[in-house]
């Protein structure tokens, strides 16, 4: 399962954690304007914007898990497994396949706008990359500094959320997570009042319990309340090491350690978290075991280029001795 975030200060910034039990050697990925995206049913998009994210490279295609483009749009597919349901080609409508679907808008859009009249004309076909890839199920978060959306296609079609928490996990439908909400309403940054009876005199006896009753388990549901109540809460400074700091911080607080959710085939873990200036199209990120924050700026890169270029990440843990 995966946890996606939002966070402004001077700039923007988009990232997420990639939860999951293995890795797929993914690498930061800058696609310069030049590279030629072949749709499999929409032709080809020989030039388009700028774009950097983590994807698994594959056949030399980016298959991108998140992606900022040069113009600050950002998207994130997260797992959406029993609820994702992609369609037979649609007639009329533009057929773009899940893994395309990155791409597609952010080759050609600037905001969350120009994106909302792409989905218009969307069908997300079920169409796997290779026998030996399938399609993920999938659903996606696109936001640019001002707004952000949710996108999902389920049984009765494509969905289509605003987003004003900027946030988004997986299972089940957004709308349903935005409803649970109203479950914590009560929750406060500051101390909490007694209602519990006037007949009864009541004190606090900790620091931060108006927060009591936030959950802190590894469920989509309950990450999405922790998620959405540190990002509407968080305070920091403008400068870029205070606000990559602190987004990191926000990712942070549900992060998934090795050994706490056991699935089929081992355990889920917070594989990498990433964080995108969007403003400045640098990218940055940790891995489970190198803590130490790296980053990749696409604008150091040749845009105009055609070539993929891709950063293998850091994956060992970089510890500064001060003796």
């Amino acid at each position: 399962m995966c946890t996606a975030a939002t966070y402004k200060t001077k700039d923007h910034y988009f990232g997420r954690n990639l939860d999951y039990e293995y890795s797929y050697n993914e690498t930061v990925t800058v696609t310069p304007r030049n590279y030629p995206f072949k749709f499999r049913r929409a032709g080809e998009m020989p030039s388009h914007y700028a774009m950097i994210g983590m994807a698994f490279v594959q056949n030399g295609y980016p298959l991108y898990y998140d992606a900022t483009n040069e113009k600050g749009l950002s998207m994130a597919g997260l797992n959406f497994p029993g609820n994702a349901d992609y369609k037979p080609e649609a007639p009329g409508k533009d057929n773009i396949t899940p893994f395309e679907f990155i791409p597609w808008i952010l080759g050609r859009c600037e905001n969350v706008s120009e994106a909302r009249k792409k989905l218009a004309s969307l069908n997300l076909l079920n169409e796997n990359f290779s026998e030996q890839l399938p399609l993920s199920p999938l659903h996606w978060m696109i936001s640019d500094r001002d707004e952000s959306i949710v996108v999902e296609s389920v049984r009765d079609g494509l969905k289509i959320y605003e987003n004003p928490v900027g946030v988004m996990t997986n299972n089940p439908t957004f709308d349903y997570h935005l409803t649970n909400l109203s479950n914590y309403m009560s929750l406060s940054r500051s101390d909490p009042e007694n209602r519990f009876s006037k007949d009864v005199e009541l004190k606090t006896y900790s620091r931060g319990m108006g927060g009591l009753g936030l959950p802190g388990d590894l469920s989509s549901a309950s990450r999405f309340v922790k998620a959405a109540f540190t990002r509407l809460n968080s305070l920091s400074g403008e400068s870029e090491s205070e606000s990559v700091s602190q987004f990191f911080h926000i990712l942070g607080s549900v992060a998934q350690q090795k050994g706490c959710c056991q699935v089929e085939h081992g355990f889920e873990y917070t594989i990498y978290s990433s964080c995108c200036n969007t403003d400045k199209g640098i990218y940055y990120y940790t891995t489970y075991e190198n803590s130490r924050i790296s980053g990749v700026d696409m604008h150091r890169e040749d845009l105009d280029g055609e070539r993929l270029i891709s950063y293998p990440l850091i994956t060992g843990q970089q510890i500064k001795m001060q003796n």
